[in-house]
């Protein structure tokens, strides 16, 4: 065959051309010929193969024949020779064969062939033979590499795992252990932060960015991991960048430091003992020169740790220092040492042995020994008495205290068995086994603050209180007792008279609301209850005046009196008390009769009316008694009692005073009622429940309606709508009449101030005032910010106020009126005829009109007499240019006999029922 060219498929296998030279171009895609690397052919109809020189080194050097050669290369392209011939042109193969040389090498040829042909189909193959056995044995060599990798990772201590693009795709078998997984299915395919601690990720992500090169790694750096379950644990980790399956990723080596960790901390902890242990704890070499010398050995002797170290430990502690004769005497032995400026040192020394000397351990008991010292002075120097009796009952010791206590010497009380003192308990009995001190010996109790009364030698007792217990419970064996004391005669005395004192009343001496509480509890419960028990309720009558009138020394005087008048007049068993100002009780379980009952309570009301004679004046009181009973399966408690005989006496003083009342339920349900409608009144207020109605005022010569009185009316939501008769007096007796005085002033002044603007009538409005707002500091203020809010002129609006306010303190009534006259406003007296007042009275009040009460209104058509006095009221008032208003106007004929006696203005239900606004005025306004 020649050299330069390669004949056609066809050509013979001598390898002379059977037509023209090949050129290189179809095997181009093949690879050329080279020092490895022969070129070949083969027919497929003449069955034939050609090769150019060079294969015959590929296949075993030049000693082969052609026809070896020949055969050789039959056998390595058979498969291909087989299998292509169906193939059409162009297509490309490959195979990868071994053969063994001559030399008997096994080699390996690696044959990339090529069907060639035209149209009509494949004519035959062309293709390069290529010697690959280095190529082959550099690829085990890798797979060999690559299996030991594999073991050594999968098989390493430490956990690995790869991760790409966050998401784990391998892991080791450590891995899988330290992470707590049972297989790598609970691990692949999870983001790798699952199971990194949040505290880490930070650091963690900082370094992996970081890498930015195949093959770079992080420092070692600790990384607290999540395992499966949650629990965290400490590792040290390294991440490398490297690549999984041609894509960058990143592997991670995890080391578990946790146990180095905490055998790090164990010896810091160890180090730290030593250095922040109060003991001294000093090392020697065989020699006695120290080699180490803690902070404490510095503190207890004064040397430095860089003054001590290389030192004979005798010269440092100031005494003759040999550890074997400690551990001759059992290892622990005290002694004496000195400190670096001379001073004495009582110092316990404990040794023990090393490899190549000893460990001594000093401990400084130089304070303690001072403190027994300073102990055994401070007990005799006590006021508390301490003996400490021994196991077999004697008193072995006891302090000064203890002798004056219990008043013998101290010579006679060592020695003596403590059962011999005479000790006996608040009821006057002997204590168990004659002495607490047996029982803490028996048992091991402390016994603590036992009251007990002494008997001394010399016939007279102390009240002392007693604390046994052990004197080392440590060691309850020993049964060796201290009992400590004290001297509390004086102090029970005080504490008798301050008991006294706390259920007493310190005025009269009588029990005080406690006892009586405690009392009445005691006489409701228990098996011995009485058939019936009964408490009255006394609140003296006047007994104000007299206090007001008089003083307070004068009305203490008269409590006095009042007391021991009500104690007089109970029986043996009875019980009296003052609860408070002049609030009595009389608690009673000694008549079961109603008869008795009442007659006890007349008995006391007249005890109580007769005169009392103070600072020579003779005064007068009586009594408003409310009395309730409760039988023996009564199941009201002591309070419940209390506040029932509470409702009944003020029902007493609303029925007149002086008078008694037994109390029902139906006058306890009235009082409930009574308090629930004062805080539904309360939140009426807020729930705006409460509205204003107005009933007109007319002129009663041109019949036009001059003004409007604003009624204030309540619509509750349960109870439907209330009277004002109801719930005025119930505003009036808190402090809710000052805030719906407010409120209504508010509004009816903005509600006609509207209606006056919309309509274009001058219409006046009347607002009622009660006593308690004329003692309002802040009534004055509140009208005038009132007229300023709204716009209504103060000529427009008339305050108007009862008679009997105003003559309960002319004066102050005086005052406020003036400032209100002030404000322009003008002034009614309503009611009027219904007090004690006289014109004269009112003139000198700053008053415009005067209302007559309806009263005098109601027989003015049937009885001379009734408009006789309305006549002369009209009279008197024009007389000092007041406005009369008649209230109580029924029907046209009251209405004419007014007129005629020229009163000015009037209302009623003959003029005009109360309304709302809207009724009155009309919507449209």
């Amino acid at each position: 065959m020649e050299a330069d060219a390669l004949a056609v498929p066809g050509a013979g296998n001598s390898g002379r051309p059977a037509g023209a030279p090949l050129g290189n171009e179809p095997l181009g895609d093949l690879g050329l010929a080279g020092d490895h690397a022969a070129i070949w052919s083969y027919d497929f109809e003449a069955e034939t193969l050609s090769w150019l020189p060079g294969l015959e080194n590929l296949l075993g050097g030049g000693a082969l024949s052609e026809a070896e050669i020949e055969s050789r290369l039959a056998d390595l392209v058979a498969p291909l020779t087989a299998g292509t011939r169906t193939s059409p042109p162009w297509r490309e193969f490959e195979l990868e064969q071994s053969f063994r040389n001559p030399a008997g090498e096994i080699r390996w040829v690696r044959l990339r062939a090529r069907t060639i042909g035209d149209d009509n189909g494949s004519s035959g193959l062309l293709g390069i033979a290529t010697d690959v056995t280095d190529v082959r044995e550099n690829r085990q060599a890798l797979e060999d590499l690559t299996d030991r990798y594999r073991l050594l990772v999968e098989l390493s201590p430490d956990a690995v795992c790869v991760h790409e693009a966050g998401v784990v795709t391998y892991v080791n078998r450590a891995a899988l252990t330290a992470l707590g997984a049972s297989s790598t299915a609970e691990l692949i395919g999870r983001p790798i932060m699952d199971f990194v601690a949040d505290e880490s990720l930070p650091a963690l992500l900082d370094r992996i960015a970081s890498l930015h090169r195949q093959g770079a790694s992080t420092v070692p750096a600790d990384t607290v991991m999540l395992r499966l379950d949650g629990t965290k644990y400490l590792v040290q980790s390294i991440s490398v960048r490297t690549t999984w399956e041609g894509r960058p990723a990143f592997q991670v080596i995890m080391r578990d430091i946790s146990a180095q960790k905490a055998a790090e901390a164990t010896l810091r902890y160890q180090a730290a003992l030593i250095s922040h242990v109060s003991d001294a704890i000093i090392a020697t070499n065989g020699s006695g020169v120290v080699t180490s010398w803690n902070p404490a050995a510095e503190n207890v002797y004064g040397w430095t740790a860089g003054e001590a170290i290389g030192g004979t430990v005798s010269e440092l502690v100031g005494a003759a220092l040999d550890p074997e004769t400690v551990l001759r005497r059992g290892g622990v032995m005290q002694t004496t040492h000195r400190h670096r400026n001379g001073s004495t040192l009582a110092i316990r020394i404990s040794a023990a042995e090393m490899n190549d000397g000893f460990v001594l351990v000093c401990a400084d008991e130089t304070a303690r020994r001072r403190a027994e010292q300073h102990y055994s002075t401070v007990v005799a120097s006590l006021d508390e008495g301490v003996v400490v009796i021994g196991p077999g009952g004697l008193i072995e010791s006891a302090n000064p205290a203890a002798c004056r206590i219990i008043g013998v010497g101290h010579d006679d009380l060592i020695g003596v068995p403590c059962v011999t003192l005479e000790l006996y308990d608040e009821q006057g009995r002997i204590p168990p086994a004659r002495m607490p001190s047996v029982v803490t010996r028996r048992t091991g109790a402390t016994l603590t603050g036992l009251v007990l009364r002494l008997r001394r030698p010399a016939g007279d007792d102390v009240w002392i209180s007693l604390t046994s217990r052990l004197l080392t419970p440590e060691d309850p064996s020993a049964q060796a007792v201290v009992a400590s004391f004290t001297d509390i005669t004086e102090r029970r005395a005080i504490g008798e008279r301050l008991a006294h004192e706390a259920t007493h009343d310190p005025l009269t001496e009588l029990a005080n609301r406690t006892l009586v509480l405690d009392s009445l509890a005691e006489a409701l419960s228990g098996a011995g209850r009485a058939e019936l028990t009964t408490l009255l309720f006394i609140d003296l009558d006047k007994f104000k005046v007299i206090n007001d009138s008089l003083g307070h020394s004068v009305g203490d005087k008269v409590l006095r009196i009042a007391g021991e008048r009500l104690r007089r007049g109970i029986g043996e068993n009875d019980l009296v008390g003052r609860l408070g100002g002049d609030e009595f009780v009389v608690v009673t379980a000694e008549i079961t009769e109603p008869d008795e009952i009442k007659a006890l309570a007349e008995h006391l009301r007249e005890a109580l009316t007769e005169p009392i004679t103070v600072n020579g004046r003779q005064l007068h009181i009586d009594a408003s008694i409310g009395i309730v009973t409760a039988a023996n399966d009564d199941t009201r408690t002591a309070e419940d009692l209390l506040r029932d005989a509470d409702v009944a006496m003020y029902q007493a003083k609303t029925l007149g005073r002086a008078r008694y009342e037994f109390f029902d339920v139906e006058l306890r349900e009235r009082m409930q009622r009574r308090l629930r409608m004062e805080q539904d009144l309360r939140d009426a207020l807020q729930n705006e429940e409460l509205w204003t109605a107005y009933q007109p005022v007319v002129d009663i010569e041109s019949g036009e309606m001059v003004a409007v009185e604003a009624l204030l009316r309540w619509k509750h939501p349960a109870h439907g709508t209330i009277s004002p008769a109801e719930f005025i007096p119930l505003a009036e007796e808190s402090d809710l009449i000052n805030l719906i005085g407010k409120y209504v002033l508010r509004t009816t002044t903005r509600e006609i101030a509207r209606r006056r603007e919309q309509l274009g009538i001058d219409l006046n409005l009347k607002v009622n005032l009660s006593a308690r707002q004329l003692d309002d500091p802040h009534l004055v203020a509140g009208v005038q910010d009132a007229l300023k809010t709204t716009g209504l002129p103060p000529h427009a609006l008339t305050l108007e106020v009862t008679e009997s306010a105003l003559m309960r303190d002319q004066a102050a009534a005086a005052e406020v009126l003036t400032s209100l006259r002030d404000l322009g406003v003008s002034l009614a007296i309503d009611d009027f005829g219904t007090g004690y007042s006289s014109l004269a009275q009112l003139q000198r009040l700053p008053l415009d009109t005067l209302k007559i009460d309806r009263t005098f209104v109601i027989g003015i058509a049937e009885s001379r007499d009734a408009a006789a006095i309305v006549k002369s009221i009209i009279a008197m008032a024009h007389a000092v240019d007041l406005i009369v208003v008649a209230e109580g106007v029924e029907d046209e004929e009251q209405l004419a006999v007014l007129r005629e006696l020229h009163c000015d203005q009037a209302q009623g239900f003959h003029l005009g029922r109360p309304a709302p606004p809207d009724e009155l005025f009309g919507a449209a306004g």
